[in-house]
């Protein structure tokens, strides 16, 4: 493939980000502008906020990038933004910018699914990944299987039916009321905990192989938590979020490891925000050496919401001339399948 270096811009919840990735596999910047202790106020992401923060904040950090690039605006050849899904004023805000550099420096402007764009984390991490591929994306807002066959080429064969895994995570935080983010709260918690002392619920849908379900999950811990604060005993909170943990983890691994058995893939990558979980990356690489699968998670920095995934997803739709029109809108419940159709 030709050299390309690709501008990415990542708006689509509470992290504004820039990143400027040389051949979708090399990222020479990868600047992200944290708003959590914003929200913690609130104990989760206030969208209006949220939106009001990417303003103030997006120049700077595109500036940044470029700045720890080591490149001029003439270098660059395109410039990729996530499209969505995502919140709704959040993507309007990198959209708007990625418009404007498109039509300011006369390139490309190229539309990004936030979900492509994390199983295109994978290629940051390990370059030499080939396809085919099973991807299990996890984040706050998404749990979902992917069938990779080639660049553009996604199938979703597994979504959440509720709940997502992240999204589960948070809202365990705030009924043991440890605060936000809860998903790193939990962990930490969990590592002082038992996680095989309070038996949970797991959901396999055995009638949809690959569809997971947290909602049952949650409602048991938050019944456990209930009934022990009514009866007035001493909850051990680490053990619960030990045993939560354990619950979500393991069917993760179930469905994730399924998927990769039915589609006889040799390599399986575990992506999103919530693949920065240790106790999920633990289990998924020793059941995928049990398996002699090769296994692929990136680095946490490329698990959370950044712009050098969406910078590397961009590159493959720059060297198929996939570009955007510069009357492209934000779309806040976008699915992988309609923009790879």
């Amino acid at each position: 493939m030709n050299s390309a270096l690709i501008l990415g811009i990542e708006t689509s919840c509470d992290e504004t980000a820039a990143s400027v990735v040389a051949d979708g596999r090399t990222a020479l910047s990868n600047v992200v502008a944290s708003q959590v202790e914003i929200h913690r106020r609130f104990g989760g992401i206030v969208p209006e906020v949220a939106s009001r923060s990417h303003i103030e904040t997006l120049n700077p950090v595109i500036n940044a990038a470029m700045s720890d690039a080591g490149i001029g605006w003439s270098e660059i050849h395109a410039v990729a933004v996530t499209q969505g899904p995502g919140l709704l004023g959040s993507l309007l805000v990198g959209l708007m910018a990625a418009k404007s550099l498109s039509f300011a420096l006369g390139i490309p402007l190229i539309a990004v699914d936030h979900i492509e764009a994390h199983i295109y984390a994978g290629f940051l991490e390990e370059p030499e990944m080939s396809f085919p591929f099973v991807a299990m994306v996890v984040s706050g807002g998404h749990t979902d299987l992917v069938y990779a066959a080639g660049h553009g080429r996604f199938s979703l064969i597994g979504q959440t039916r509720d709940d997502a895994a992240g999204e589960c995570f948070d809202k365990v935080a705030r009924v043991l009321e440890l605060g936000y983010p809860g998903g790193p709260l939990v962990e930490r918690l969990a590592l002082e905990g038992d996680p095989a002392a309070i038996s949970l619920p797991r959901a396999l849908l055995e009638d949809e192989a690959f569809d997971t379900s947290f909602s049952g999950l949650k409602t048991a811990v938050v019944n456990y938590v209930n009934r022990a604060r009514q009866k007035g005993e001493i909850l051990n909170r680490a053990d619960m979020a030990a045993s939560f943990q354990a619950a979500v983890v393991d069917v993760l691994a179930a469905k994730a490891f399924a998927a990769a058995s039915r589609y006889g893939v040799e390599t399986l990558l575990l992506a999103g925000g919530v693949a920065a979980n240790g106790a999920l990356r633990k289990l998924f690489a020793q059941q995928a050496a049990l398996r002699n699968i090769r296994f692929v998670v990136p680095r946490p920095a490329f698990c959370t919401d950044n712009a050098a995934m969406v910078a590397a997803a961009g590159y493959y739709r720059y060297m198929r001339g996939d570009f955007a029109p510069l009357t492209l809108n934000a779309s806040a419940d976008l699915t992988l399948e309609s923009l790879l159709s």
